[in-house]
């Protein structure tokens, strides 16, 4: 069974997983467009700063953790860093595949040091995967430029993703010119604890907006 995901400080998760940098040097490769056109993944999302904010059934987390899911299967460690006391509900991101035991959590107490911890994390070049969730800490979401900046060097220069997790709606400005994909994220039940998860481009710099990327799932109690 896999362990509750820990709250750790980005210095702790480096120290504490070593290993992750090694793997990481092995499996850093240049982020190609996947052939079956599926936008939504580690590998599209390679080198981008990226927002995920709320549609009109929010299905936020549910969507980041498929994100998390794909980065492990691909054999990319992945890094969480959480804004305020609100943390994912762990049983329920198990359940859905994730391994949490490979899963670093990093609490901040505010955006701008939940920032620093994911350009700490992305400068260690250990992770292809730093998810910010910036919408728990219940004000509306920013970052300074000048970090946005250097979240967006690092991104490219280790091959990585980040993905900032917001509570924005999509006729609210986004984090920030830098961001290169904003997408929202809904959910519809289409039968007995069945939903549908669905990712809907708002702004691609690389693509274009509009797409839309969608996965059936088992519908959790803790995961909104």
């Amino acid at each position: 069974m896999a362990e509750p995901a820990r709250a750790l400080d980005a210095l702790a998760v480096i120290r504490e997983h070593p290993a992750l940098v090694r793997l990481r040097v092995s499996a850093v490769q240049p982020a190609v467009q996947p052939a079956d056109g599926r936008l939504w993944s580690r590998a599209e999302l390679a080198g981008r700063l990226c927002e995920l904010g709320p549609g009109a059934a929010p299905a936020v987390l549910s969507v980041a953790f498929a994100l998390v899911r794909d980065a492990q299967l691909a054999g990319e460690p992945a890094a969480w860093v959480a804004v305020g006391p609100d943390l994912f509900f762990a049983p329920d991101v198990a359940a859905g595949g994730v391994d949490l035991a490979a899963l670093p959590v990093v609490r901040a107490p505010d955006a701008a040091a939940a920032g620093r911890a994911a350009d700490l994390l992305l400068r260690s070049g250990a992770f292809g995967l730093v998810v910010v969730d910036l919408a728990a800490a219940g004000r509306p979401a920013e970052l300074p430029l000048p970090l946005q900046s250097r979240l967006v060097q690092l991104a490219l220069r280790h091959d990585a993703a980040v993905l900032c997790l917001t509570a924005t709606p999509p006729d609210r400005p986004s984090l920030g010119s830098l961001v290169s994909l904003r997408a929202v994220a809904t959910r519809r039940r289409v039968g007995e604890g069945r939903y549908a998860c669905e990712v809907t481009a708002v702004k691609d710099k690389r693509h274009g907006p509009g797409w839309r990327w969608r996965e059936v799932c088992r519908g959790p109690d803790g995961l909104s």
